[in-house]
């Protein structure tokens, strides 16, 4: 996975729906993930809040789509243009700005698992995949699917004729 996407999925991987935790709820966590991606920690409200509306813009059903406004500065240096990232947050926006412009915003999806909602960065070719993993998630569901079925072929009545 691409820098910026491995980024930014960790970053709204944070909160972890199944287990109903929230990373952003302990500021050792918070310190310690912001210090293994490279980023200063942002203020856990303001990191909540950016978090929050990226997972509602992929599509967390749990999560009204809400506006984000959040300034990016820019400066040019010998190396060229960049974005300067002070902090998660910008170093996050910054990322996602980045997979916008290469077009790769739409592979940022969420799980449809109501268990999970892991976030997860789509890599097949077609841009078709649905589940953070088809091994977890995928079979699950299918295999409800497959239940539901087989119950419902199992309760159907004969029609005398």
């Amino acid at each position: 996975m691409h820098t910026d996407a491995s980024l930014v999925v960790a970053f709204l991987n944070t909160v972890d729906v199944e287990r109903n935790e929230d990373l952003l709820d302990d500021p050792e966590l918070w310190h310690r993930w912001s210090a293994e991606h490279n980023v200063a920690p942002s203020e856990p409200a303001d990191a909540r809040a950016a978090r929050d509306a990226l997972r509602a813009a992929i599509g967390d059903p749990r999560l009204p789509p809400r506006p984000l406004d959040v300034p990016l500065h820019f400066a040019l240096t010998t190396d060229g243009p960049t974005l300067l990232t002070p902090n998660a947050i910008t170093a996050v926006l910054t990322a996602t700005t980045r997979l916008t412009i290469r077009g790769d915003w739409v592979r940022l999806k969420i799980c449809p698992a109501d268990d999970c909602l892991w976030a997860f960065y789509d890599e097949s070719r077609n841009r078709s995949r649905t589940w953070c993993s088809m091994r977890v998630c995928g079979n699950r569901e299918k295999a409800r699917s497959w239940r539901a079925r087989a119950a419902g072929v199992h309760n159907q009545t004969p029609v005398d004729n």
